[in-house]
């Protein structure tokens, strides 16, 4: 052991520690040394001993280590491996780094890929030069990173791949097209697809969301399937996906490839036995002429798409300069909406529902109006439909109602404290059961609770969203009363009113107007009038504006209350003022200069 060689290390093997010292051969010594040298000897022997053992000790340790050590020569040639490092590589040689290592601090970290018992693993190693009894050793370690990287690429995943179809998602997209735009080189001409599953939300609510899921699947792989492997599809939300086109040529073979898109679409989709049959409405944007950012390109491709999802559905449009003007109005009317809610710019007018034999006020409507900045009224149809797809629906209901409660006081005055209050509900909420559910405990939770009419469209009743089974209990609960209102401009029939459960019915102003000189309306009125009847719901005729209207109501119809400019306009709060009895306890509006007066200048209703 004393030998100035260098020793190769993988040639020392541990001893058991109680292994007997091997006994020494005789010497020759001279007369009166034999006890010193003896003792000498003795010493010698148990540090041989004591180093084989601290030799055995650290190999032990070594091969212990959950790390993989090897050392190698300078030419790259393994002189050791621990135990760990055997079973990274077993007899696959130790790569030498990919760069010589001259000094002691140059370590160079790498990432090794070798085949275990278990599969793949993935090693990181670190490498560095070491001089060693003079010898140029490289020493190197070697941890197992493989449930890191596992865990690193499903996290990647997560975030830039959409967990259903599997398809890049709104992040990667983005990244993908500031890619293209950082270019270095003259960048080229692509296109930005923006498709959206028509009426998609039906499909949901009639098949079930597994249905819809399913199908959200397939469509992802259709498209995928009819694009070149220079494009890229992500799905970025719902039934909404974006499509890079790079690069393009011109406008024609841009279009040639939207069209078989759209037609591959419109085939049927076998899921679950249902054949389903649905279309797409894409909006295109290129750049450079459409933008020269991601998000103006997005923006330029979705105005597209609402362009045709506003007209026949099931087409595509490219971007135009009449486009940018409505997506910049758009923008202003969406930022203005969101600030007039923030701020609380909204107030309520009050519409009376007449008797039309007595003129007494049996009750009144809520209508939401925008007040902006310059005093201007916009009636609901200027921001309602805005609202709903800003998700701002329930935010108005809610200042609605805070505006009722706040003036019940003036409406016992104005009207009587038997007058009934309607407030209304979109059909998208009626159908929420979170959204029903906060706002039935809310008006339960007033005096009033009994005097409130929950006005929802008849699309509410209809849909397959439970509104009976599950809505109409939480309204009674609370003890409210429901009515359908614009009866007979959705999309239900009278044997479907037959199934209605309801307490009040308002026909439709559309077969109000002009009455006496239609006698198709008056037919149909007829057979609204007695199968609402038989099922017991008061009927409001709405939308009563001229004298002759009112007067075939009351003469040929057992029709009793109405609503509209004739009898008298929206009433805003500050103009609620005690109306002149008719009959004790009651309000009404008797004279035709009153009306006259009532009536105003028409506003748009509701």
């Amino acid at each position: 052991m004393a030998s100035n060689e260098a020793i190769e290390l993988d040639s020392v093997s541990p001893l058991p520690d109680d292994e007997p010292t091997p006994p020494l051969a005789p010497a020759s010594t001279l007369p009166g040394e034999t006890p010193d040298l003896q003792r000498r000897l003795d010493e010698a022997l148990t540090r041989e001993q004591d180093a084989r053992r601290a030799l055995n000790l650290m190999v032990t340790i070594l091969d212990e280590l959950p790390v993989g050590l090897t050392v190698q020569s300078g030419d790259g040639k393994t002189l050791f491996t621990n135990g760990t490092a055997a079973e990274f590589f077993g007899a696959t040689p130790v790569s030498p780094p990919e760069r010589s290592l001259e000094t002691k601090s140059d370590a160079v970290m790498s990432e090794d890929c070798v085949n275990g018992p278990d599969g793949v693993r993935t090693l990181l190693k670190a490498c560095r030069p070491a001089k060693i009894l003079d010898r140029d050793l490289i020493l190197s370690a070697s941890i197992d990173f493989t449930e890191r990287k596992q865990v690193e690429a499903e996290l990647s995943k997560r975030a830039y791949f959409d967990d259903l179809t599997s398809l890049p998602n709104r992040t990667l997209i983005q990244d993908h097209v500031e890619q293209l735009l950082a270019k270095a080189e003259k960048k080229p001409r692509f296109a930005l697809a923006f498709i959206d599953i028509d009426n998609f939300k039906h499909i949901n609510d009639y098949y079930t969301h597994a249905v819809g899921d399913a199908l959200l699947v397939k469509v992802a792989q259709r498209i995928a399937s009819h694009i070149r492997t220079s494009d890229v599809v992500g799905r970025i939300s719902g039934d909404e996906f974006l499509l890079v086109l790079e690069p393009i040529g011109n406008d024609s073979d841009l279009a040639g490839i939207i069209d078989r898109i759209l037609q591959e679409l419109k085939e049927p989709f076998l899921i679950e036995g249902y054949e389903i049959l649905t279309s797409a409405s894409i909006g295109v944007s290129v750049y450079p002429d459409h933008g020269l950012n991601y998000e103006m390109l997005r923006r330029a491709a979705d105005t597209a798409m609402y362009r045709i999802k506003g007209g026949a559905k099931g087409g595509a449009a490219l971007f135009d300069t009449d486009m940018g003007r409505d997506m910049t109005l758009r923008m202003s009317q969406e930022q203005r909406l969101r600030l007039a809610v923030r701020d609380g710019h909204f107030c309520c007018a009050f519409q009376p529902k007449v008797d039309m034999h007595t003129h007494e006020v049996a009750g009144v409507e809520a209508l939401i109006r925008l007040r902006d900045a310059d005093g201007v009224i916009q009636a609901p149809g200027e921001f309602i439909g805005l609202a709903a797809e800003l998700g701002l629906i329930d935010d108005l209901t809610y200042l609605s109602l805070g505006q009722i409660l706040k003036s019940m006081d003036l409406i016992d005055e104005a009207f009587g404290p038997q007058a009934t209050v309607s407030i209304n509900v979109a059909a998208q909420q009626a159908g929420d059961l979170v959204f029903m559910r906060g706002f039935c405990q809310e008006l339960a939770s007033t005096a009033y609770a009994d005097r409130f009419i929950v006005e929802v469209t008849e699309d509410a009743f209809v849909a397959k969203n439970q509104f009976q089974s599950h809505v109409l209990p939480m309204l009674r609960e609370a003890r409210l009363r429901v009515s359908i209102d614009d009866f007979g401009t959705g999309y239900s029939s009278l044997a479907q009113l037959a199934d209605i459960t309801a307490d009040e019915l308002k026909i439709d102003r559309s077969f109000i107007t002009a009455i006496h000189q239609r006698s198709r309306s008056q037919s149909i009125l007829k057979a609204i009038e007695a199968l609402s009847e038989s099922l017991g719901m008061t009927m409001i005729a709405e939308g009563v504006e001229t004298e002759e209207e009112a007067a075939f109501l009351q003469a040929e119809t057992r029709i009793r209350y109405a609503q509209g400019f004739f009898y008298s306009k929206p009433i805003f709060m500050e103009e609620l003022t005690p109306m002149r009895s008719a009959a004790p306890g009651a309000r009404s509006i008797s004279s035709p200069r009153e009306r006259s007066v009532a009536r105003g200048a028409a506003l748009s209703r509701r």
